[in-house]
This record gives structure tokens, C-alpha cells and sequence, in this order.
């Protein structure tokens, strides 16, 4: 299997290719500008970034070392177009992560969220080749920038994982060795105040991953009647006290239009006060993510389909973030690998038609105490792998 004939591609705006000089806030409308000369849309088809592009390599790259040892150190990197800060995103269960997949000259993955690029990076270091997908057309960007040394065997796509099928099927792949998929959030989202991922800061709430996704939170915030927000809060964020803040909210806009982080965050912990440390609009605010970027939806389609994009051996392997995510994979996986189903009605078992897989993660594996001490957003991450077997004749 070989990458197709790159295609010409404008050449990277140039603050992208140096950490040096001023960055401005209309850094964002050019890589806006540049990626939409490629002709990508939201689920987006082209074009084979990398590939393109091989003559400069970056000046650091990622160790593909054990976290237990601190972790991997940063390369130099490019600024971020909002702040002038890298785009770095410690890759969560890095080790494990290769340890399960197994990466290997000649070997093909799919990283179903590129993100900053930590663990194709070590994907790529073990002299796999790479096939990326992401929502976020600064992730993207960047990503391509800082793996600008491995364009000969890397390339991303932008669109949601629950769209890679449609879009692995124009260029012509059909089966990998691996696939990743690392639900998170990334660091730079997070501490990003322009997307309002975290109310640590006041920023618009927005929360949207795809800057180009249909509606903010803002939006459903100010729309949804109450018993349609208590439901979010409730099964998005499992949060005890959604009604009251539910009640909170609609009372809250009625007066003015809610439209910041902190004053979400602040009309939350008025309508449920504070009793321990963590604040009371955390599972708000997930709940709201969640929504917006119909992330458990985007999920459940993303594994109706994975499997059958591995070879053989191949390994399928998802990091989550909450219980409501490694739910979903948690049943997917156990339905995949169960080689009969048996109903009380039934005389006897049945041969299972989904079977294709076989459980390597009983439990989830998580991460180390000295990965925690090193990456503290590490401490909620859950890793699942499977592999797929050949179905018996």
C-alpha cells in the first residue's frame, strides 16, 4: 500500500514554520484562509498534507521514551495562531499506547484524533506509516508542521472520526495494523480561552471543536427549555442537582443573555453553591461540550465501523475521559467479542454476527502514579484495546 501522488499545496503560512516574530489574532482567519484553498469542508476529503512537504525537519523531536521516566520533552514548535504559545499535547498512556499497538517499519495506523500529534509521532518513531484525521483546523496545521520530518510517511485529513469511513474510502485504503482513537480534549483546547473549554478564564461559550460545527453553547444555553437542559446536565455531565441549575439558567436569560464562560460558571454556583473542591460548573460544562460536539454520538458511529478496517492481528485501541465514553467501548467491545449470544427464548446459542475481536484490556489500563505526578490531566484517561481475529468458517 503507498500514499497517492502528493498534490501541489500552497505553501504553510510562514509564522507556522517559525517560532520567532509577533502573532497576531488574524493568524487564525490566514490558516482559515490557506486551508480553505485546499477545498476542505467540515468533512472535509483532502488533501494529503505531509506529503507535499519534505524538505525541513524539526529541530527536537518527541522522545518515544517511558512516561515513568517524566515523560517526553516538547520540541520546538510553532506559535499558536491565539496566543503565541506551542500547540503541545502531552500524549496521554503513551507507553501503553505503544506497547499495545506495536508499531513497525512498513506497518499501516489510522490516529482517528491527530490532536498535537504525540502519539502519531510515536507511531511514526517505531517506522509506521500514518494516516490522521482531526476536527480542529489549527491542531491540524501545527500537527503538520511539527511532523514535517515524517511527510513521507504521514498524512492527515480534517472532519470527525464518525465520517473517516466515507473518507478513507475516496483515497483508497481499506485495512490497517492499528487505530487510535483519543477522545480527550486537548491541553491547548483547554487552556484556549477563545473556545471555551474551561471557565478558569472568561471566554466565549463557544465550546465547539470544530470551529465551523452549527451551533455553540451559547446557542444551546440560551434555546433549550428547561427540562431539555436538566436532561443534558443530567445524562452528559451526571450531574445530582440539573434541575436547579437548570432552573437557574432559564431564570438567569431571561434577564440577559448568557453569552461567557464566567458568567455561565457564575449563574451555576448561585443556583448550586460550592460544598467541595471542585466547582460546581464542571459537569455543566461537560455536559455542554459533550452536546455541542455530540461527542457520545460521534463515538458509537465511530465504532459501529472501526473493526472492519483491520487486518487480521490488527489492534483497536480508545483512550477515554469519563465513564460515559468507556461505557460505550466498554459494551462495543464486549459485543464484538463474544462468539455466541444466547436469549432465554432461544433452545440454544447462537453464532454472534458481530463477533471479530478479542478483549486484550480486561480493565481498563490507566495511568502510572509517575505519569499522574508528570501529566495530572492524565488521571482520568482509560485505555481499551482489542484485536481483530479472522472469523471462524
Amino acid at each position: 500500500m503507498t500514499f497517492p501522488t502528493a498534490i501541489a499545496l500552497p505553501t504553510i503560512p510562514a509564522l507556522l514554520q517559525s517560532s520567532a516574530g509577533a502573532v497576531t489574532h488574524g493568524m487564525r482567519d490566514e490558516i482559515k484562509r490557506w486551508l480553505g484553498h485546499l477545498g476542505w469542508s467540515q468533512m472535509a476529503l483532502w488533501p494529503w498534507l505531509g506529503a507535499a512537504e519534505n524538505s525541513a525537519s524539526v529541530n527536537e523531536r518527541l522522545s518515544i521514551g517511558s512516561p515513568r521516566n517524566g515523560g517526553p520533552t516538547p520540541p520546538e514548535m510553532s506559535p499558536s495562531p491565539e496566543d503565541g504559545l506551542p500547540f503541545y499535547h502531552e500524549p496521554v498512556l503513551l507507553q501503553q499506547v505503544i506497547d499495545y499497538l506495536r508499531p513497525s517499519p512498513g506497518a499501516w495506523f489510522f490516529d482517528a484524533t491527530l490532536g498535537g500529534g504525540g502519539h502519531t509521532e510515536a507511531l511514526l518513531q517505531g517506522g509506521a506509516n500514518v494516516v490522521a484525521m482531526d476536527q480542529d483546523p489549527v491542531a491540524i496545521a501545527h500537527a503538520t508542521s511539527r511532523l514535517r520530518a515524517h511527510a513521507g510517511r504521514f498524512s492527515v485529513l480534517r472532519g470527525n472520526f464518525r465520517h473517516f469511513e466515507e473518507v478513507l474510502g475516496e483515497i483508497g485504503i481499506r485495512q490497517f495494523d492499528g487505530i487510535l482513537a483519543d477522545i480527550g480534549v486537548s491541553s491547548k483546547q483547554l487552556d484556549d480561552v477563545s473556545k471555551g473549554f474551561s471557565f478558569m478564564h472568561d471566554g466565549p461559550l463557544d465550546l465547539r471543536m470544530d470551529p465551523d460545527g452549527p451551533q455553540t453553547a451559547a446557542d444551546l444555553v440560551n434555546t433549550l427549555a428547561e427540562e431539555d437542559l436538566m436532561r443534558m446536565f443530567f445524562e452528559y455531565g451526571e450531574e445530582p442537582k440539573a434541575r436547579r441549575i437548570a432552573r437557574g439558567i432559564v431564570q438567569a436569560r431571561a434577564v440577559k443573555s448568557i453569552r461567557t464562560t464566567l458568567q455561565l460558571a457564575q449563574i451555576v454556583e448561585k443556583a448550586s453553591p460550592r460544598t467541595g473542591k471542585r466547582h460546581p460548573a464542571t459537569l455543566v460544562f461537560q455536559a455542554l461540550r459533550i452536546a455541542v460536539n455530540d461527542e457520545l454520538g460521534a463515538l458509537e458511529d465511530f465504532l459501529k465501523v472501526a473493526p472492519k478496517w483491520l487486518k487480521p492481528g490488527g489492534r483497536l485501541a480508545i483512550i477515554s475521559f469519563h465513564s460515559l465514553e468507556d461505557r460505550i467501548v466498554k459494551h462495543t467491545f464486549q459485543k464484538y467479542a463474544m462468539a455466541e449470544l444466547d436469549r432465554p427464548e432461544w433452545p440454544a446459542p447462537r453464532p454472534n454476527p458481530d463477533f471479530c475481536l478479542r478483549l486484550l484490556t480486561r480493565k481498563p489500563v490507566e495511568a502510572t502514579p509517575e505519569e499522574l505526578q508528570a501529566n495530572p490531566r492524565a488521571r482520568s484517561a482509560r485505555l481499551r484495546v482489542a484485536e481483530h481475529i479472522s472469523r471462524p468458517s
